[in-house]
């Protein structure tokens, strides 16, 4: 997987599907990768998705899902339906363990969320967590491996941490992309694009550098030129 536009994903983080569209016209081919979270999938977000497949592009669905195990894997078989090519949960064990099985032997590459990027140490321990964000991403990439996910989501400062617990094959995608003296937002985790690959992700999600620009396409490149002066 060489070429960015493969590793670069646009959050379409906006409220409605006329938006959304805009955007994914104003981008054209530069981007082929699109992100649908809750945000968008209330507005009609799962039937562009569908459209979007049907276009050629791919979608990730950022659903996060936990609940009980049955209820998590009707909830995959319902997004294999859709033709998406990413879901996310949280990376709880038994939730992994049962959206496994109801993807098994389909492409679906499903995703566990370790730590949001907008939390730190003290939004854990605010949340009942005794352990850095640091070491709860290892603990949940330990445990995404296996149970045999795809991949993880997590910020790019612990990219290279988690390369390292789930080896060469599974997707590691990082959020939190952000230039050096941009605005961070509520973003606590960031790294630039280039530094971002080279710490061991797989993919980027772009979402307000992108989408908030007031030349959408302009952005985008900038990012996919940063992206391919990684080594």
């Amino acid at each position: 997987m060489t070429d960015p536009r493969d590793r670069l994903i646009v959050g379409l983080d906006v409220p409605d599907i006329r938006t959304a569209t805009q955007v994914v016209g104003e981008l054209g081919n530069t981007v082929g990768y699109f992100k649908i979270g809750y945000q968008l999938v209330f507005t009609g977000g799962l039937e562009l998705a569908r459209d979007l497949v049907k276009d050629g592009k791919r979608v990730f669905l950022d659903l996060k899902l936990l609940d009980i195990d049955n209820t998590v894997a009707k909830g995959v078989e319902s997004v294999l339906a859709v033709g998406a090519s990413m879901l996310t949960l949280h990376a709880y064990p038994k939730a992994m363990r049962s959206a496994v099985a109801a993807a098994r032997g389909t492409d679906l590459c499903l995703l566990g969320v370790t730590v949001l990027t907008s939390m730190d140490e003290n939004d854990l321990r605010e949340a009942g967590y005794g352990e850095t964000p640091a070491a709860l991403v290892a603990r949940r990439a330990e445990q995404a491996r296996a149970a045999g996910m795809g991949g993880l989501v997590c910020a790019a400062t612990e990219a290279t941490a988690v390369r390292r617990i789930v080896g060469p094959d599974m997707a590691v995608v990082t959020p939190g992309i952000r230039f050096a003296g941009s605005d961070q937002g509520d973003q606590k985790r960031v790294m630039a694009p280039r530094q971002a690959l080279e710490a061991g992700a797989s993919h980027l999600v772009v979402g307000r550098p992108i989408v908030a620009s007031g030349d959408r396409r302009e952005a985008a490149e900038q990012i996919l030129a940063d992206m391919r002066r990684s080594t």
